[in-house]
């Protein structure tokens, strides 16, 4: 074995510091935290308890008794155990205020030595911020009205061996928020309230989804064709089959072989692999749901996207009104419609007409800000060109929600084609905020046009295209046995979930985002 690959396997193998090793590298604030376990270990005090189960929560009591007066608490004599997380002290001699956090918010306690004993509190008075206690007592007010606990029993659940970022600066280091999710959650109260309305908006979708008749499947994540939409996939290799395999980019082509097989509503929350950058819209890993409607078409459609966004909205929200990245942004229906060729030529300044100047388009998008030139502009064809300058010149001016519709065939390699004109298929997608939101078209059923689809993405894989679409025979062998008219839809979650917490970036709704290793 060569002494550079045997160096580096011996790297990778090598053994982490031992746990002395590892305690003694740590700082002093550690080391400290760690002394104070280990001497309540000594006492014969559990520092990693179980079986403790509280009967309250802090958002729960306050909702009940918030309203309550000193007098009234102090007749109905409410006593709970509650279980969180020491999130600020104030120390008063034999007399003490601590802030409890819970999964439901915050709730203040009072330890004294005359309710929980003074050894219990001597004891106490050594926990540290983070730690997780239990704690008994009575509901009360203080003098200044604050809803409080007074304890008559409190005792520790987990040491906490790490400090919190100090109270006045907390955790405001953007990079680390992201890699370090758990401890931002811990110091946040608004970044898991955003989390929290995620997870209530995706229940709404499938709530809504259901009372529309539409029935949630699972499609595969491995693939041995990474089809369904146009990007570069991320490829894996299954050792029992010795077969290369792709994580899916999309779940269309599964979701269309169910309307074949007879299902006439499908749907599917997914999670997305597409190897590409990150940035304030993209995450390589992300989420979206694709729907489709048999008998369908894409106007249907649209009024159906408005509804079930406005729905939501007002459901989470309690507003259709909505403020993104500096703007206010209305989601109530109807929203404003835009052909392709419209936004373009309004943008140019030109009449739609020179939209078929090929010679117009190479040099418009030879000046564009990110310009396309040589050899590579020569490759495009005419409808990329006419993207092009649509992605570069009018996606950014999309505020309010719209729908921009008849895309051209060459970039739409699963929709239908236009009746009237074969050139355009009949597709939009939704921008918002200038954001793409969501994609959607009259799926294309015609077998041999499919194939033909297929084969002119091929052609562009063989000159170089990494995001071209592979041929799937078994998809078009589902074709031929016959899927009737069909409408379908692609929203990005993560997008929508933007929208409407206001969220300025893919990352801060995303609880784990990609993240190059450190």
């Amino acid at each position: 074995m060569p002494e550079e690959i045997k160096e580096t396997k011996d790297k990778s193998q090598s053994m982490p510091p031992s746990n002395e090793e590892y305690i003694e590298s740590q700082n002093a604030i550690i080391k400290n935290r760690i002394d104070k376990m280990n001497a309540f270990r000594a006492e014969g005090i559990p520092v990693y308890d179980t079986g403790y189960q509280p009967d309250a929560h802090a958002a729960d009591l306050k909702a009940k008794y918030g309203d309550c007066s000193m007098e009234e608490l102090d007749e109905m004599k409410v006593r709970v155990k509650l279980a969180g997380r020491i999130m600020a002290v104030r120390l008063f001699g034999k007399g003490s205020f601590a802030v409890l956090k819970d999964g439901s918010g915050r709730i203040q306690l009072f330890v004294g030595a005359n309710n929980v004993g003074a050894e219990n509190y001597a004891r106490y008075k050594k926990f540290d911020m983070g730690d997780i206690v239990a704690a008994e007592g009575e509901v009360f007010k203080t003098k200044t009205g604050e809803l409080s606990v007074r304890c008559f029993e409190i005792r520790l659940l987990t040491k906490s061996l790490r400090p919190l970022p100090e109270k006045f600066h907390g955790l405001t280091d953007t990079e680390q928020r992201y890699r370090q999710r758990y401890l931002d959650l811990i110091v946040n109260d608004d970044v898991r309230d955003v989390f929290v309305k995620r997870s209530l908006i995706t229940q709404k979708l499938r709530a809504y989804m259901a009372d529309n008749g539409f029935l949630e499947v699972e499609t595969p994540i491995l693939q041995v064709k990474a089809g369904g939409a146009t990007a570069r996939p991320f490829k894996t290799h299954h050792n029992a089959l010795d077969t290369d395999m792709y994580m899916r980019i999309a779940p269309e082509l599964y979701l269309k072989r169910l309307i074949v097989g007879g299902f006439e509503r499908v749907f599917e929350l997914n999670r997305n692999f597409r190897n590409e950058g990150c940035d304030r819209r993209h995450n390589p890993e992300f989420t979206m749901m694709e729907f489709y409607m048999a008998y369908g078409t894409y106007t249907i459609l649209m009024e159906y996207i408005e509804k079930m966004v406005e729905t939501i909205a007002l459901d989470v929200c309690g507003t259709t009104m909505m403020h993104w990245n500096g703007n206010d942004i209305d989601v109530k229906g109807p929203w404003k419609r835009l052909r392709v060729r419209d936004g373009v030529s309004k943008a140019l300044g030109v009449p739609e007409e020179k939209l078929s100047d090929r010679a117009f388009l190479e040099e418009v998008v030879s000046n564009l800000p990110e310009p396309i030139r040589g050899a590579e502009l020569k490759k495009k064809s005419d409808g990329h060109l006419l993207m092009e300058i649509f992605d570069q010149k009018v996606e950014s001016t999309l505020i309010q929600p719209t729908f921009v519709y008849e895309y051209p065939s060459s970039v739409s390699p699963l929709a239908r084609r236009n009746d009237n004109d074969p050139n355009y298929v009949d597709r939009f997608e939704i921008f918002v905020g200038g954001f793409e939101l969501g994609n959607a078209f009259n799926e294309l059923n015609d077998p041999l046009d499919q194939r033909q689809r297929f084969l002119d993405q091929i052609q562009k894989k063989l000159e170089g295209d990494e995001e071209a679409h592979p041929m799937d025979d078994d998809y078009i062998c589902a074709l031929e046995f016959g899927m009737p008219p069909t409408a379908g839809c692609g929203i990005g979650i993560d997008r929508l979930c933007m929208l409407l917490t206001g969220a300025e970036g893919i990352r801060d709704i995303i609880l784990f985002p990609t993240m190059k290793p450190e």
